[in-house]
């Protein structure tokens, strides 16, 4: 059974989200990766019609787009992402967002191999910009 320190691996930046600073591994079945994005940044809105997806916050919050609704995910929020569920558009609150990633299935190892824009993004980037805009006003920032 491997141990990987995840940590120790390589940073990857793919096309799908050059935002994100990304060190993963691929298994059989899955992969998975930790994925870092700096202040204010994020993927774009986007879906995944063959990949389901988990996320867990582990450091920072991210507000985002899930099936239409935006979200404010923090520290020990685990985000199911279901096959075609339209996410992303997030921006990253503190200094940095930082989560553990896994998705099925494996593919090549590229997290964002499944990725696919939509036509609305601009509007779910809006939402969520709104809504980032709410936070920091209620926060004094």
């Amino acid at each position: 059974m491997p141990v990987y320190k995840i940590f120790e691996m390589d940073k990857h930046k793919e096309d799908a989200s050059p935002e994100a600073e990304i060190q993963r591994v691929k298994g059989d079945l899955m992969k998975a990766g930790i994925v870092v994005y700096q202040k204010d940044k994020g993927a774009p809105p986007h879906c995944h019609p063959n990949d389901e997806q988990f996320n867990l916050i582990l450091e920072g919050r991210r507000v985002m787009i899930l099936d239409g609704e935006v979200t404010l995910a923090g520290p020990g929020d685990l985000i199911h992402i279901q096959r075609n569920s339209v996410h992303g558009g997030g921006r990253s609150l503190d200094e940095k967002c930082v989560f553990f990633a896994v998705k099925s299935p494996a593919g090549s190892g590229v997290m964002g191999e499944d990725y696919h824009p939509v036509d609305n993004a601009d509007e779910l980037v809006a939402l969520v910009d709104a809504k980032v805009d709410e936070i920091r006003a209620a926060e004094g920032n």
